[in-house]
């Protein structure tokens, strides 16, 4: 792997899982986090590591590459801007930031200075959705006509985001990359149980050009884990279920006949696609450092980030409204691309 020098900021849930990426690829030079305890045990973990409790020592060692985001993301704009501007390569855990803004800030600051800026956006670099991606290029599947997502658990229950904000993120990009463009305009309902006005359930619908349309059901209010994400095309169907230990990825016919005047749809037969089983993790990481060590653009650079935000943003402007519909914000036309 290339030899980059790489700090975890932010070691906790997801962040330690990170580290122990990164130090799997040998580019793990330093850990930080607020808490001691926490940058004192994974410390005893990974031997060798440097550790830093304030984000300013980070920032000043001139032997770290790049910084690796995993702090609340209410923090991601201020700590990004600073890492930027000290000459750090950055990957930002999603979402990006808060506000689309912010993150257009952020990506040209990274334009500006010459760094790569990259968001973990985890799903496009699992080996089920790249092939599922090479597929839709290929025209195996038609053109595109719906998709829906569901990711559901009985799961880690927030306090600083809602389940749109946790989860959705990772759906909104596979689908925006899947459709190739943005849509036009969304409309989102959901619930608060658990927490005042914290959304414990929510289900967006999105609508594209052409009549596409798509649905995002996410919950961490739910009996049991599913994450699935089905597409329909005008030829074959594709299910991603990544919640299953096999047959992650299937392929189905789409056999409509006409019988008099009904319409018969006949029974799909699903055939299982082959995909590589390395953990999307670590290709997500390895794919940032050599990114970094070569200076080519990231599958999921900044300006895709802004665009998830502009999605969630308006999801969740129409959540407020109870589910009126709501306009995307314009989007940027380099960005959505298989």
């Amino acid at each position: 792997m290339p030899s980059i020098r790489v700090c975890v900021v932010g070691c906790g849930y997801w962040g330690k899982n990170l580290v122990r990426a990164f130090w799997s690829l040998g580019n793990l030079y330093g850990i930080s986090d607020v808490e001691k305890e926490t940058v004192s045990g994974l410390s005893q973990m990974y031997p060798g590591v440097k550790t830093f409790v304030d984000f300013g020592e980070v920032l000043a060692d001139p032997a770290i590459d790049a910084v690796v985001l995993a702090t609340p993301a209410e923090s991601h704009y201020s700590y990004a801007m600073k890492a930027l501007e000290a000459g750090k390569h950055l990957f930002v855990e999603k979402p990006l930031a808060l506000d689309w803004q912010d993150g257009a800030e952020m990506t040209a600051k990274a334009n500006e200075f010459g760094r790569i800026l990259m968001v973990g956006h985890l799903l496009q670099y699992h080996p089920a959705v790249v092939r599922l991606k090479e597929l839709v290029r290929a025209g195996t599947l038609g053109r595109i006509e719906y998709i829906y997502s569901n990711r559901l658990s009985m799961g880690k229950i927030r306090r600083e985001e809602n389940a749109l904000w946790s989860f959705a993120p990772h759906d909104f990009s596979v689908i925006l990359s899947l459709i190739g463009h943005p849509p036009l305009q969304v409309a989102a309902t959901g619930g608060a149980y658990l927490q005042p006005n914290i959304a414990d359930v929510t289900m967006s619908n999105l609508l594209f050009d052409r009549g596409t349309r798509a649905h995002v059901f996410v919950s961490w209010l739910h009996p049991y884990k599913e994450q699935r994400l089905v597409v329909i095309g005008s030829k074959q169907m594709a299910v991603f279920e990544d919640s299953r230990q096999d047959r992650k990825l299937m392929l189905f016919n789409k056999q409509i006949e006409l019988k008099g005047a009904n319409l018969e749809a006949m029974k799909p037969l699903g055939v299982q696609v082959e995909i590589d089983d390395t953990e999307p993790l670590y290709l997500e990481c390895a794919h940032f450092a050599e990114c970094v060590a070569t200076g080519s653009q990231p599958r999921t650079p900044g300006e895709e980030g802004v665009q998830v935000l502009k999605v969630l943003q308006a999801c969740q402007m129409s959540l407020q409204l109870n589910g009126e519909p709501v306009q995307v914000a314009p989007h940027h036309p380099k960005v959505m691309a298989l």
